[in-house]
């Protein structure tokens, strides 16, 4: 079920849509940290305008959004090698 929510980023306004309380949560929390970097920044760098700000704050989540998915990916891999060895240690022992 669909809820109309309001969050506040950067002092603005932003109805948005949530398709469950998980969702909502989600879009709080994120709104949330966005808010936070942003006054991290807003105290690094002085007089910077409020564009070149939220332009670090996305750059700042991407970079970490692409380094989770790279050790994502590097555990998947790794998880890969850890099944195979084991169906292999496995059919071995079977086997004896």
């Amino acid at each position: 079920m669909d809820q109309k929510i309001t969050i506040r980023i950067a002092d603005r306004e932003y109805v948005m849509t949530a398709s469950s309380p998980e969702r909502e949560e989600l879009i709080r929390l994120a709104a949330s940290a966005v808010n936070s970097k942003l006054n991290g920044f807003q105290a690094r760098y002085p007089g910077k305008n409020m564009v070149d700000l939220l332009a670090f704050v996305a750059l700042n989540e991407s970079v970490g959004s692409i380094s989770l998915q790279r050790k994502l990916d590097a555990v998947r891999r790794e998880a890969e090698v850890l099944k195979g060895e084991t169906d292999s240690y496995l059919e071995n022992t079977i086997e004896e």
